[in-house]
């Protein structure tokens, strides 16, 4: 397709790999990359879970048996299943032999309210949710239950008891004093037990499949509207860990070990704690859920050699005294959100460890930008384009036009993990690519050796009096002073500037600081149009599952206290 783009001067701010750093990359099924390790790999470890092991071959068989138990429940090709789980063995297991049989993956936090929940199965047409009998997601899923006294379009519903992937120690003490976190699934012939699903070892009915098919819907986080379904392929799944390993580069005699904390729900851990483990057949570490103390204890015990992390999960380590955990770590990542260059420097010099920051999204499986693990990093970038994408800059006023480099615009990206479009909404899909290219709403910029450096996002950049304000250059000159732990910045109301920027600032266990020294320290690294009216100073910043820091509460607080409409 040829582009009719206007390119702004001889320099347009575009991207792209010399063609030699990677082959084109083969469109792989997601479950070839399960055989490849069973195969090769079968008695080595594959998954840890607080000290219980499984091998890749052990892995494997589980995967056929539950396809078969998922088949004799009606599953065909293109059937919607809800995984809405910890990070366990059962996500493993389940993911991969919905994947065997052609259904579709949908990811479900499991910390959902029920209207969340009820809101994807409806959107999604999920037919059957595959969960823990834990308390915290059982009961929420019961009323989307249809038939009977239920409404929902839900069919059928698995239980995988907690208990009994633990080990024989824990799982007796998780029974005897976590009883009250345990949830008894109705006596109901919808409801079925997961020992159920794989109890038949029996040939799977032959499934047509192709790398270009659907694998999973990953809802994006809804912190602006309602949640899409990012319609993710076989293949572009596939393509974004090829393109972790290319990244990566050399791989070591040994087997990689990933600490797998992030939730598997969440499409960043899905790509680099799942996808690129078993692409690798690498042992993958699960922890359900992020508790300092059990992790460190975990990582002291395992021995990691590569992580995974958000900012925050970096921030709160920082805050922490470590005794070695990370020392054979070779692979350390940030994603999710921007990473202060306090916080990685931090980490850096406590744990003798070098952290990249990379860049994406869930509408691109999610990796578009990372900085290398060896040679040049530049402070406060995301780095180069992933092997085998292409970035571009556009004029968000004028898409159509190429900015040229350094000039600030959106960030838009091609490649083979970009997703097919948004399911059943067209429109918003039509708008989400320009020229074929995938718009992510970040406002970023291009230097001369291709490292993207990101601004804010389109959304939130704060019009101060006719100016751009973009709240991520106060939160890194906040993050600058030793007192600051976390900061969120978002635009209010003024009456003579139209905005201004607030800022919410969480200080560093025991320090004490007012608003007006820390004025004075912004004063020397922003300008006045950049400095917060208001500073407000908590001991918590609402953050979602993945630990992201997430300003759509701070901006409904706000809104109420204006009388603008309720909190969120």
């Amino acid at each position: 397709m040829t582009e009719a783009a206007t390119i702004g001067g001889n320099s347009p701010a575009t991207h792209t790999p010399p063609a030699d750093e990677m082959p084109p990359i083969a469109p792989r099924l997601l479950t070839d990359l399960l055989d490849h390790a069973v195969s090769a790999h079968g008695a080595w470890p594959a998954i840890d879970f607080m000290g219980r092991r499984w091998t890749y071959a052990e892995i494997g068989d589980l995967v056929q048996r539950a396809a078969r138990g998922l088949q004799d429940l009606g599953v065909v090709k293109g059937t919607r299943v809800g995984l809405c789980l910890p990070n366990t063995p059962y996500y493993v297991i389940c993911y991969f032999a919905v994947l065997r049989i052609g259904g579709v993956v949908v990811n479900f936090n499991p910390l959902y309210t029920e209207r969340e929940m009820a809101h994807q199965v409806e959107d999604s047409g999920c037919e059957v949710m595959i969960a823990t009998d834990l308390a915290l997601s059982l009961p929420k899923i019961e009323p989307l239950v249809g038939g009977k006294d239920g409404k929902g379009c839900l069919k059928r519903v698995i239980v995988c008891p907690f208990a009994d992937v633990l080990p024989a120690f824990k799982r007796r003490a998780f029974q005897l004093f976590k009883r009250g976190d345990i949830a008894h699934e109705p006596n109901d012939l919808r409801y079925a037990r997961f020992a159920n699903l794989i109890a038949r070892d029996a040939p799977l009915d032959p499934v047509e499949r192709s790398p270009g098919d659907l694998a999973v819907l990953q809802y994006t986080g809804g912190t602006t509207g309602v949640p899409k379904g990012a319609m993710l392929t076989h293949a572009n799944l596939a393509a974004n860990s090829a393109q972790m390993i290319a990244h990566v580069g050399h791989m070591p005699e040994q087997q990689e070990r990933t600490l797998g904390v992030l939730p598997l729900f969440h499409v960043f851990a899905l790509t680099t704690v799942l996808n690129y483990s078993v692409d690798t057949a690498a042992e993958m570490i699960l922890l359900p859920r992020f508790e300092m103390k059990s992790f460190l204890a975990t990582a002291r015990r395992t021995k990691p050699t590569q992580f995974f992390g958000v900012p925050t999960l970096y921030t709160a380590l920082n805050g922490q005294q470590l005794h070695g955990e990370f020392d054979n770590v070779r692979v350390c990542i940030s994603g999710g959100a921007p990473l202060p260059l306090e916080v990685r420097r931090a980490f850096e010099e406590r744990t003798g460890v070098r952290v990249v920051e990379g860049y994406g999204l869930s509408e691109a499986s999610p990796i578009i930008a990372c900085n290398p693990l060896e040679g040049l990093v530049k402070d406060n970038s995301c780095g180069p384009a992933f092997p085998g994408t292409a970035l571009e800059i556009r004029d968000p006023a004028a898409p159509h036009r190429v900015c040229r480099q350094g000039e600030k615009g959106e960030v838009c990206a091609r490649g083979p993990q970009v997703m097919k479009g948004y399911w059943n909404r067209p429109d918003e899909s039509e708008k989400t690519f320009i020229f074929g290219a995938l718009r992510t709403g970040d406002i970023g910029y291009l230097d001369e050796d291709g490292y993207l450096f990101l601004v804010d996002r389109i959304k939130d950049v704060i019009l101060c009096g006719g100016y751009n304000v973009y709240p991520r250059v106060i939160e890194e000159a906040l993050y600058e002073h030793p007192m600051v732990a976390e900061a969120a910045v978002i635009g209010i109301p003024d009456t003579y500037r139209g905005q201004s920027p607030k800022a919410f600032v969480v200080l560093q266990p025991g320090d004490l600081l007012d608003q007006e020294t820390l004025m004075g320290f912004l004063r020397e690294r922003l300008n006045k149009i950049e400095l917060p009216s208001v500073i407000e100073f908590r001991d918590t910043l609402p953050k979602t599952m993945v630990g992201k820091l997430s300003k759509k509460e701070l901006a409904a607080e706000e809104a109420a206290r204006r009388g603008d409409g309720p909190p969120a």
